[in-house]
């Protein structure tokens, strides 16, 4: 069993109106050897922005901004723009982040040239009903559907004052190249991970996703296995090319009588078709244990967002219990090396 080092708590809350209630889930990434950081920043109330600082090294924080970076502008997140994932494909940096309406959480889409200007792209997840959902999926007339139609994602169509309510669709994550000259994405509707890989944005329409969800059995990827994850998994950190493949480092939850427990967990994926595992530990890579990890606005808790390699070490960055950002460290080749002794 491999060992991860805690590197401790590198980012708290501050007196600002921003981010005084946590500061959690964030995106990471190095660019002009700097490591940028874009955090979720959440105000009393939880309604959340993206904060951002720099760091000179993977643990130590040079400079943090006084003002949110992006903050709620459309209805859409009107009540929050939470847990970003970034990445860079050619000359473009794409921001992924859960849209919250005070109703809906849905997946969206920001993009930048410079890391300083950002431009929304919107909603990229599908807007489609619980009962569009499974009227879809039952024309696919697969029973292993059926975990899918479980109380968590039950909704009603519309509100009481006629707003769309719309199946929870979070944790949308992208590769950070094209492969096979596609993009690729994950997403998490409960309890397993699906993908999709698409020529462009502008593909991602109401028609591409009514077909999406008519064949949906051909995008789920990745299940829960072990009893870690017995619960649900998510997409967490975007995954890492190395030689072996892809390091895809997700969140995994299973139920307790005190309620769920998030842990950080790792699989290795094939690197010319992420849609194949090759391996997964069968234990959580990090999982719940030290104080600012138990005890928070969330207990135990440990969601990864953000993950690089600097100087051989696999550096994995996390909101602990919903109220601050940590980090552990692994070698690489350590990880890979025990990857593969659990091969499918």
């Amino acid at each position: 069993m491999i060992v991860v080092k805690r590197e401790g708590v590198i980012l708290e809350t501050t007196n600002l109106d921003f981010e005084d209630e946590s500061v959690i889930n964030p995106a990471v990434i190095v660019a002009g050897g700097k490591i940028h950081m874009f955090y979720r920043a959440v105000k009393t109330g939880n309604t959340s922005s993206i904060g951002y600082c720099r760091l000179e090294n993977p643990l130590k924080v040079v400079y943090r901004a006084t003002k949110p970076i992006l903050f709620p502008s459309f209805d859409y997140e009107s009540h929050g723009i939470e847990d970003p994932r970034i990445v860079k494909i050619e000359d473009t940096f794409y921001m992924t982040y859960t849209a919250y309406d005070g109703d809906n959480t849905v997946g969206a889409l920001a993009t930048s040239k410079d890391l300083i200007h950002f431009k929304r792209l919107g909603i990229i997840t599908a807007q489609i009903s619980y009962s569009k959902f499974v009227e879809l999926l039952k024309n696919d007339n697969n029973p292993h559907h059926n975990k899918y139609f479980r109380l968590f994602n039950q909704r009603e169509i519309a509100t009481s004052t006629g707003k769309p309510l719309y199946l929870l669709d979070k944790d949308l994550v992208m590769f950070p190249r094209k492969i096979n000259g596609k993009l690729f994405f994950l997403h998490r509707i409960r309890p397993d991970i699906q993908f999709m890989a698409i020529n462009k944005i502008d593909d991602l329409t109401p028609t591409f996703w009514k077909e999406y969800y008519s064949k949906f059995n051909k995008h789920i990827f990745f299940e829960p296995h072990y009893n870690h994850e017995s619960s649900y998994i998510g997409a967490g950190c975007p995954p890492i090319r190395v030689d072996e493949g892809w390091l895809m480092i997700y969140h995994s939850v299973y139920d307790t009588t005190d309620g769920y427990v998030y842990s950080a967990s790792v699989a290795l994926l094939n690197k010319f078709n992420p849609s194949i595992e090759i391996a997964r530990l069968p234990y959580p890579l990090l999982k719940p244990e030290k104080d600012y990890e138990t005890k928070g606005i969330v207990n135990r808790v440990c969601f990864p967002t953000g993950a690089i390699i600097w100087e051989d070490r696999l550096y994995i960055y996390y909101g602990a219990a919903d109220k601050c950002i940590a980090c552990a460290s692994v070698p690489v080749r350590e990880l890979i090396d025990e990857l593969l002794n659990y091969t499918k």
